[in-house]
Parts: C-alpha cells; structure tokens; sequence
C-alpha cells in the first residue's frame, strides 16, 4: 500500500484518548489489549462488553438503567440497551472539562459577525427555546424543521427540540422549494424555523419566497419562527416598527384560510423562569431524520434515535477522532449533510465546536484554513474534493495561515487518493494526523477511518472503526482479504437507523440495505480490506467499471483523470453491452477555463488512463461539459448519468432539486437524443 506519512508518538497511549480507555478496560474490566487489531476484534465478537463499555466509561447520564445491553442480535432488528431512559440534549449539554464561562460554539460566516457561545450561555439559550417550544404545544414525537444554516440558533434549535423528546429535521436553505418539501411532507413538522436568507460569499440569497412556499405545502404545520439572518432589521420584535406584540401576519395558506402568525426568534427565545429540563425517552426514541440524497425517488426518511446516536458519537469523537476539553473542532459541512449532525455531537466529548457558514472558496481556497488559523482549530475537517481543489489551486495552507495548533485533520464525502494524502503532509503540517474517513447518512458515522494508535498510509484508510464489523464481500458472498469487493456490516452497531419514517412493517428500510444479503448490512460501496485492516474504498458498487473482466471503482479513475492540470472535474459510466460484449465508457470532462477538447487532450487523457490502469479502461469517448452533476452536499451522479445516456428521461433519471446544480443535467440528455433519436 502507500508509503507511511505518519506514525503514532512512542507515549501515544498516555497521550490519547483511547489510551485511556485501554487503560480503563485493563482496571474496570481485567482486559488487555496488545495492539489495535486486537482490541477492535473484541468490539466487533463480544458485542455486549464492547458497547456495555462505552456506556460505562463515559458515563451515560441516564433516568433509568437498560436492563440489557443486546437482546436480539438479528439485523435488522437488534434491540439496544431496553428499558434505559435518557436524553441526548442532556448529555451533550453536560459538556465534561468545560467551565461555566468557556467557549464551547464558535460561529463564523459571511453573513453576520463571528459570535462565540460559553457553556452557560449554550444552556441559557436552549433553556429558553425548549420553554418557547413548549409555548407553541411540542411535545415528546412532533417534529420541528429547521430550513437553516450552519449557524448556532439551528444548533440551539436542535439541542432544544431533543430536550423535549421532539424529533428534529434540517434542510441547509440552499435546498429548493421541491427538495424540502419532498422530506418534510413525510414528516409533517409541528413548526417550521426558517431564515429569510443567507449570504453566499457576497452575493445575498433572499429565501422568504420559498419560505413561504414550504409553508404553503405543509398542512401539519402549527408555527413559523422566522430567524432575521440576512436583513436583521427585518426582525419584528426587535424593529423600531414593529407592533406591540412584534408579529407579523403571515399570507394566507393555498387553501385559503389563515396560517398561524409568524413569531420572530426572539420571540421564541424570550427569557422566562421555567427551568431547563429533559424529557426521558427510550434508548431507541426517535432524536432527529436524516434523508438519503433523493436523486432518484423521494428521499429516505431515516430515522436516529436518542440512545444510538449518543454512544456512537462518544466513540468516535473521543477515541478515534481524539476530541476532549482542549480541541476545537471544525468541519466544513452545512445542516443537509450529516457531517452537521457528527460535528455538533462535539461539546459531548467536551469539545469547542467551530461552525462555518457560506462559500468556502471566498474571496479564495484559503479562507477556511484561515478561519482554522484564526479560531485555534485543532481538529480540521473537510471533504476530499476540497483538499483536492486546493492541491490542483496550488495552495500551501501552513504559509497563508498560522496552523500550529492543528493536530488533526478529517477528509470524507468522496475517496482521498493517494495524492490527496501527500498534498495534506507537504503543505498543511507534517507532523498531524490525517484521518480519512467513510459511513454515511444511514448510521451517521464512519465504518472506517483513523485511530491515533495506527500509522496513516497515503491513499489509505487506517482502520475498521471499534464496533463496525466491516467486511469485503466477493461475488459469491464470501469475505475477502486483498481484493475488491462489497462493503458490508455483519454485525449490528446501536447507530444503525430505528427505521424509515412511515415504514411501520420494516419492509422499505429491509428493501435499502439487507436484500442482497440477508441479515447481513450491504452499504453500496467498493472496499479493499488489506492484511493489516487498512481499508480502500474505491467508489459506489452500482456505478463500478466493469471491462473485459477487469473491475475498478470510479474513484481510481477520477485520481489519474483530474490529476491533469487541464480537467476540473469529471465523471465516467460505463454502458454494459446487453449481448456481453465489452459496452462503452464514455468519460466528461470539465476542463480549466479557457480550454477546449480536441485531439491533443483526448490522447493524453487516454494514454495517461493506459498507463496508470490499463487499456480496457481507455475510454471510448470523451465529451467535453460545463460542469458535473453533483447533490447538494457535492457527491457526483453517475448512475442517473448513466441512465440519462441510456434513454431514461431526466426527470425520471434525477430528482432535480436534489442536486446543487441541475442544468448540468441537459448536455446528458442533449447526448443521449443524438444517440438514441426518438422517432
């Protein structure tokens, strides 16, 4: 595999995180571990000991205890820890090692001015939205959406919404009108918080159009609280024209009678006497729904609970990610992804989180290792296109910024290839560890990524996470070593979804993931486990090339093709030949500006692919694009491509809301007339 570009400190143990919690094991619970690999072996066999563990020794505030740990081992199924009563908001908001007056949210963007929240002014804001909350009726099951950035009244807004036993949904405003209500009409939220608009660089985004758009397709809907996040004067209560009770008359609703009135967040976090409390709920009682990114069909409602999300945060951010009282941890993400939800788990394990909204390539690629500089970010987290963005620009982060209190730094969202890692070590510190990670919105985590105890090999992830048992499948099902195959989970985790919303007999959240191999969590990925449980993930198992026999994940192909200074982007399919013959693969590239595609690049696209891959991998075609075909939170489409190019109509093939940008559809369906002409 890759060369070794960092290697664990001799006192790592007694300088981490996990150290300590092999050194409590050894005391609390008369277990040795030699190394790594043995200690996750015995979180992925003895499955009650391991999580037991966790609950343990971080000390889960509870009401009530479990009266087991596992009662069914079955997936899907399992049923974690019965009988134990607790409150996510609750044990987040215990915030350990933090004071009363430390910082614990650090806001910055580009709409408003940076602003910083200590442990006590967290809980007194969350206090007074839980109380306003339970003004508006919301109690334990009704849903609360938030169409807003990442800002701290979304975060306050969650944590508050959690404390009640309601069930929280967010939709970063950059989403559509149809997107939104494509999720949330599954979900029918009790209130709506909504901002008027953000700020994109510095260009300003008025959202109040669709604003009350959305209003107008949710029924279930009982309250607006409007968030003045772009016009702070438009905020009624605090405007010197507001009226005495500071509201503003909503527009009618389509049917014609009168929605109820739009309050102001101010309104909703009015100071008030009742105490902060948090409403018990079941290990598995529903904490927040993600969605699946809706590109084809309507989005997944996946459905986290309390307990799940609780322990597999605690697990992950403390003893792989290495977060306590003295990180400030950031990860550039937006409340559509779930990188939100992993990173404002962070005040759990007593971690500062840093939150960011708005364009991160303004005025320039450095302006978030800035804001790292700027903010003493310890722990820096991004997604792979953006490292990749910021090699290909050129950058050299450790000279534009003051990096030296970084440690740590996270890439997910797409494979990081080899010279992704290379790029990290040579121009942002030499002497931090890079995690590359992988897991998804269905578990809201990572199967695999970094551990302080391994070393990082270029192009590698280090590791099977504690408690995921991953597995590479052939295509006879069995598991491999050192080849390609089928990343799946044989043994259930406590973060794996409750369930799907409105999915009462199980059968849709069955159909996603335990089809193909029953009882057995099939995630849609390529991975290459090698001898020493390093993992490669090389792209989605339904967009793989397949030529001749010779099979290779998309994610090799875009690291030699976007490797060359004169592609920006691309994205390739691969056409099966219904008679079994080799098909077409046809390549897109988005080209540096000014560049056109002729002869000239098309040869060195091909020899570069024949070289670095092999000749069946030489594309039969390649077509030049304005631009890719992305979701919001950045992943390329192959598969609707795919399906465009093979006559699919485009409304069929992608749900256009679902994606960051749409009209890149058109030059697909544009090519797929010219090749398959409708009479």
């Amino acid at each position: 595999m890759g060369d070794v570009l960092w290697t664990p400190p001799a006192d790592v143990r007694e300088r981490s995180r996990i150290g300590n919690y092999l050194r409590w094991l050894r005391e609390h619970r008369g277990l040795d571990f030699a190394d790594y690999d043995e200690l996750w072996r015995w979180s992925v066999t003895d499955l009650d000991a391991f999580w037991r563990s966790i609950w343990d020794h971080f000390e889960v505030l509870a009401h009530t205890p479990p009266t087991a740990t596992l009662t069914d081992r079955g997936m899907p199924g399992a049923r974690w820890f019965p009988g134990a009563t607790l409150n996510y908001a609750e044990n987040v908001l215990r915030m350990p090692g933090r004071a009363d007056d430390a910082p614990v949210v650090v806001a910055y963007g580009q709409t408003r001015a940076p602003a910083t929240l200590t442990a006590a002014e967290l809980r007194e804001q969350v206090r007074r939205v839980a109380a306003g909350l339970r003004r508006l009726g919301v109690t334990a099951g009704d849903r609360v959406a938030a169409y807003a950035p990442n800002i701290p009244e979304t975060y306050v807004l969650l944590l508050a919404a959690s404390s009640l036993g309601a069930i929280f949904s967010s939709c970063a405003p950059e989403f559509g009108t149809r997107s939104v209500t494509d999720r949330w009409q599954q979900i029918e939220p009790k209130v709506l918080v909504a901002v008027d608009g953000y700020r994109y660089g510095e260009k300003p985004v008025d959202r109040r159009a669709e604003v009350a758009a959305i209003r107008a397709a949710l029924p279930s809907l009982e309250h607006t609280v409007s968030i003045a996040y772009l016009d702070p004067a438009g905020d009624p209560a605090t405007a010197p024209s507001a009226g005495a009770a500071g509201r503003t008359e909503a527009a009618p609703s389509a049917g014609g009678a009168d929605r109820p009135k739009t309050l102001s967040w101010s309104e909703l976090a009015a100071d008030t006497d009742e105490p902060l409390t948090f409403t018990p709920v079941a290990f598995d009682h529903p904490l927040y729904v993600l969605y699946s990114s809706g590109t084809t069909g309507l989005p997944k409602p996946i459905v986290h609970g309390h307990g799940g999300i609780l322990l597999e945060h605690l697990k992950m951010l403390a003893l792989h990610h290495d977060l306590g009282p003295e990180d400030r941890f950031f990860w550039f993400t937006t409340t559509g992804w779930m990188m939100w939800n992993f990173l404002v788990s962070g005040p759990a394990v007593g971690a500062t989180i840093v939150l960011f909204d708005g364009n991160p390539g303004h005025p320039d690629l450095g302006a978030l290792w800035r804001l790292a500089g700027e903010t003493g970010t310890t722990y820096f987290g991004t997604s792979a296109p953006f490292l990749l963005a910021c090699r290909k620009a050129g950058l050299v982060p450790k000279e534009t910024a003051d990096l030296s209190a970084l440690r740590g730094v996270g890439s997910t969202g797409a494979p990081l290839p080899a010279e992704g890692f290379t790029w990290v070590y040579e121009t942002v510190g030499d002497d931090l560890q890079l995690q590359s990670l992988s897991g998804g919105t269905d578990v809201c985590t990572g199967f695999v990524g970094g551990v302080p105890l391994l070393a990082v090999h270029a192009g590698e992830i280090a590791c099977r996470a504690l408690g995921a048992k991953v597995e590479a499948r052939s295509a006879d099902g069995t598991p491999v070593v050192g080849e390609l195959g089928e990343l799946v989970i044989t043994e259930p985790m406590p973060s794996m979804p409750v369930g799907f919303w409105n999915d009462a007999d199980g059968i849709r959240y069955r159909e996603a993931y335990f089809d193909l191999y029953p009882g057995v969590w099939r995630h849609g990925d390529w991975i290459t486990i090698n001898d020493r449980g390093g993992c490669v993930i090389t792209g989605r198992s339904d967009a793989t090339l397949n030529r001749g026999g010779v099979r290779i994940g998309t994610a090799e192909f875009y690291s030699v093709v976007e490797g060359l200074d004169e592609v920006v982007d691309s994205v390739v399919v691969h056409l099966e030949d219904a008679e079994g013959g080799a098909g077409e693969l046809l390549l897109f590239v988005v080209l540096a500006e000014g560049l056109e595609l002729d002869d000239a690049l098309r040869k060195m696209i091909c020899r570069e692919l024949r070289t670095a891959l092999s000749p069946r991998h030489v594309p039969d075609e390649i077509h030049q694009v304005r631009a890719v075909p992305r979701t919001l939170s950045a992943k390329k489409l192959e598969v609707p491509v795919k399906k465009i190019l093979t006559g699919t109509p485009v409304d069929s093939a992608a749900a256009r809301g679902a994606l960051a940008n749409p009209e890149s559809l058109t030059a697909f369906a544009t090519l797929a007339q010219t090749r398959h002409p409708r009479s």
